[in-house]
């Protein structure tokens, strides 16, 4: 499988990764196979939320036992620095991890910045500095939103859609993450 590294976060994984949203849809024994397989056929990136129900827990129990030989990253939808640490230990819980490789936020309406009022990004901050999460990355579906995350130089990560049926605003993306060195991460990309 070809490999991508995801901008200046080190991480380097497989360009294919286990995206977990369905797993919420079928039976915990069913889902544990299913990412243990993707596992087994070489897929080291794993991305859920706290949005997706039982998707972490069932990640968690999935990975148990194989934790230092993946990256799980998950998002949060929190709109205040109270509310995304609660969101964070909740993850923790359930993903059965001490820390987090990419904590996202998920799809906000803005783009968190320290001092915005929201306390979001500080409390990230905090969480990296102990050590719980190691990259800061942001999820979005607004194209102005994932322009002031790359120009913020505050991310280490986007995550946006994109498949073969990407235009030409949505390939730009790819190449300004690339030129801040920036990782990429395509969602829904079938």
């Amino acid at each position: 499988m070809d490999k991508v590294t995801l901008g200046s976060t080190g991480i380097t994984v497989n360009k294919n990764g286990f995206g977990a949203l369905p797993i919420q849809r079928i039976p915990k024994d069913d889902a544990i196979k299913l990412a243990r397989k993707a596992f087994a056929a070489g897929i080291t990136f794993f991305d859920t939320a706290r949005a997706y129900s039982d998707s972490e827990e069932k990640l968690g129990e999935a990975l148990s036992g194989i934790r230092d030989k993946v990256f799980i990253a998950t998002k949060t939808h929190a709109e205040t620095g109270a509310e995304m640490k609660k969101h964070l230990d909740m993850s923790l819980q359930k993903l059965r991890t001490g820390y987090i490789d990419i904590y996202q936020f998920h799809n906000l309406p803005f783009c968190p910045k320290p001092g915005d009022g929201t306390g979001i990004y500080e409390a990230a901050l905090e969480a990296k500095e102990q050590g719980r999460i190691k990259h800061i990355g942001i999820t979005n579906h607004r194209l102005k939103v994932a322009h002031e995350a790359i120009e913020s130089g505050l991310y280490e990560t986007l995550q946006f859609p994109f498949s073969y049926l990407a235009v030409d605003k949505d390939i730009e993306l790819v190449t300004l993450c690339k030129e801040h060195n920036m990782g990429f991460i395509a969602m829904k990309s079938l």
